[in-house]
């Protein structure tokens, strides 16, 4: 049985809701039992499951919707378990996270894959186990290698053991850098060059995210996001950019080109005042809190950075 006090970051790819309950439920016991602090982060669907199976004892498990808090998945790092481990200073914590579950986009996996390499990176030093649940019934079998990889140790019924494919969760990360599909001709754009045009280049956003149905509270959380990518980027090398706004069925995208190579797997995801690269990486991080999906594709004399966000 995977537990508190054993490896920091368990993959558990599960069969059927008796195994699933049976595994997270062993897990939060434990860590229960211990007296630290547990956060339990699944899609609604098996939060209830598990919030009824604890009974009284769910009174002490801090519970997050995954589908909710976790929409993007750039933000769950940031927003969900370091924000957790940071709340409970010195203490050793308990984590049940399922980042992956059956009906999760494919625009989102690549990032999937990303986060889960990456909490290797986050955590290390940190006090804290984790266990992430995988549909294995369900889920397509290249998502199950995907935790295999991501995951130093697996839970199975004979117990927990070291993964076979584990892989440097750096080389991991860089996998999911891949070029994302053109800007298509139709989107509207404006370049940017200096900090005096970060103005102008917001209310161009604005009036565009307008004009295709985005609501005025996620107007805000995109020009917000914009702000901050448009500083990083011309803080780091100085250099045009251009931003582009267009919509894509029920989504508004907006998608922000400079001439920076972002060098740090894990800006955007951690707060940090520098980035390995130079960049301050305030802008990656307040994007992944604001936006439904971050998008990155970065490379020698070229950073995309595409935000999406839901119209409806």
């Amino acid at each position: 049985m995977a537990g508190p006090a054993g490896p920091d970051h368990v993959g558990f790819p599960y069969r059927g809701v008796a195994e699933y309950v049976s595994g997270t439920l062993a897990f939060v016991h434990t860590a229960l039992t211990a007296g630290q602090p547990v956060l339990v982060a699944v899609p609604s669907a098996k939060l209830e499951i598990l919030r009824d199976c604890l009974g009284s004892r769910g009174s002490r498990v801090h519970f997050a919707d995954m589908a909710v808090e976790g929409r993007n998945p750039g933000r769950i790092l940031p927003g969900v378990l370091l924000a957790f481990a940071d709340r409970h200073p010195g203490r050793r914590v308990a984590i049940v996270a399922e980042p992956v579950w059956p009906g999760r986009g494919e625009l989102e996996y690549p990032a999937c894959v990303a986060h889960e390499a990456l909490v290797n990176l986050a955590f290390a030093g940190r006090d804290a186990a984790l266990l992430c649940p995988y549909d294995a019934a369900l889920l397509d079998p290249h998502v199950v290698h995907d935790a295999h990889r991501t995951h130093p140790f697996l839970q199975r019924r004979g117990g927990l053991r070291p993964s076979p494919v584990y892989a440097d969760p750096r080389l991991t990360a860089a996998d999911c850098n891949q070029p994302l599909p053109p800007v298509p001709g139709y989107a509207a754009t404006m370049g940017f060059a200096a900090p005096d045009q970060v103005p102008e280049l917001l209310a161009f956003v604005a009036e565009r995210a307008d004009a295709l149905g985005l609501k005025p509270r996620l107007q805000d959380a995109l020009t917000a996001a914009v702000a901050e990518l448009a500083a990083d980027a011309l803080a780091c090398d100085g250099q045009p950019g251009r931003i582009a706004v267009w919509a894509e069925h029920d989504q508004v995208l907006c998608q922000l080109d400079d001439t920076g190579h972002r060098t740090d797997p894990l800006a955007g995801r951690v707060p940090s005042t520098r980035a390995e690269d130079g960049r301050a990486g305030d802008g990656l991080l307040t994007a992944n809190l604001l936006c439904d999906l971050v998008r990155l594709y970065t490379r020698p004399g070229g950073t995309s950075v595409r935000l999406h966000l839901t119209a409806g």
